[in-house]
């Protein structure tokens, strides 16, 4: 039931149609001939002779001639009219539909911003997090998450792509990082500010004496990511199942203090094992740029074939951001969709159109 590239999705149901009207018709005709009377009527008069009547008598007149030719021909365009709406609206009851074919961009990525919130690191976070809520307008397909850390780390939002959710929580914490740009800031807070700080960082500093465990962090933004497991004896099995592309922007100064389960060096090992890209993000006082503490987490990262950046006079963390996700931006998949679409467009036009000249017409018969 193809005609080029249309197709009706029902065509079972057009045929009982036909059929249903078919049986109807010749019904409607047997009834009527059964049921008709004679044109002539009979009278007798006083003396027995009788008188007959017909209808062309009557029509006799120009008048009235004229009125039942018109009456006929109307009739009969009438007629026409509804055989074509009944057979356009058997053929919409099959469901005519074309095939659809479609390109469709998606990117497979999984992205994991990792950010330090140690008192360092606070005024710049906020900077990082604005830059992705206008990334994330862009993201077609990508999974999003949100990992915070010091001495320990909280998973804000896990991996999604509810964009709506990731511009709520990244919008919520632009807002409330606000407050810890500048000492000046800090000065002003009022209550109600630090608690709402407070609560943001709640669960990253459990441990006491201890801040910015920068490896400890990144494990933890790679466990969120699926195929990655601490153990390096399992990290080939898992990461060869892996279908989707991972990605981590770490965003610390890489100043720590305190005893780590994971150095840098090492966290970065293990999601290389697992073949996850990280990226290292600046986020400091520009006049500790050329920091020991600085230049090897560029080494380390760098080294893993990760992309390092600063933030230097002529470059915004955004900018910074930007280029991470440009370099990063080269695997979009694309695949070709064939969906059978629905296309009832003329054919309901015509059908309106024919239903509107119908009842027109009745109501010309009618006067």
């Amino acid at each position: 039931m193809i005609s080029s590239n249309l197709t009706w999705r029902w065509p079972w149901l057009m045929a009982i149609l036909v059929i249903v009207t078919i049986a109807a018709s010749l019904l409607t005709y047997w009834i009527a001939g059964k049921t008709r009377k004679p044109t002539n009527t009979l009278s007798n008069d006083k003396q027995g002779t009788a008188v007959v009547y017909s209808l062309a008598e009557d029509l006799e007149t120009e008048s009235a001639k004229t009125r039942y030719q018109t009456w006929h021909r109307l009739s009969r365009f009438g007629t026409l009219l509804l055989a074509l709406i009944l057979l356009i609206a058997t053929l919409l009851s099959g469901r005519p539909s074309n095939v659809d074919h479609s390109q469709v961009n998606s990117r497979s990525r999984d992205i994991v911003l990792c950010l330090d919130v140690s008192g360092s690191t606070l005024p710049y976070d906020r900077e990082v997090l604005k830059t992705y809520l206008d990334l994330v307008k862009n993201f077609q397909g990508e999974r999003i998450a949100l990992s915070i850390f010091n001495s320990t780390s909280r998973t804000v939002f896990p991996l999604t792509d509810d964009y709506e959710l990731v511009h709520k929580q990244l919008t919520q914490a632009n807002t409330i990082l606000k407050g810890v740009q500048t000492q000046h800031d800090i000065d002003r807070m009022s209550d109600k500010q630090y608690q709402a700080i407070s609560d943001w960082l709640e669960g990253t500093q459990n441990r006491k004496d201890t801040t910015s465990l920068i490896g400890d962090g990144l494990v933890a933004c790679a466990a969120m990511l699926p195929g990655f497991t601490a153990d390096p004896n399992k990290q080939g099995s898992q990461s060869a199942s892996k279908t989707r592309s991972s990605s981590i922007v770490l965003a610390t100064d890489n100043v720590a203090s305190g005893k780590p389960t994971y150095t840098l060096e090492e966290a970065l090992k293990l999601t290389h094992a697992a073949n996850i890209n990280v990226d290292g993000l600046y986020s400091g006082p520009r006049q500790s740029e050329q920091d020991e503490s600085t230049l090897q987490m560029k080494d380390l990262i760098e080294a893993q074939g990760g992309v390092f950046l600063l933030q230097n006079k002529n470059d915004s963390i955004s900018s910074l951001v930007t280029e991470i996700e440009r370099r990063r931006g080269n695997d979009a998949d694309h695949t070709e969709e064939s969906n059978l679409v629905d296309t009832p467009g003329w054919w309901t036009l015509t059908l309106c159109l024919l239903l509107g000249c119908y009842l027109l017409l009745v109501w010309r018969l009618q006067r």
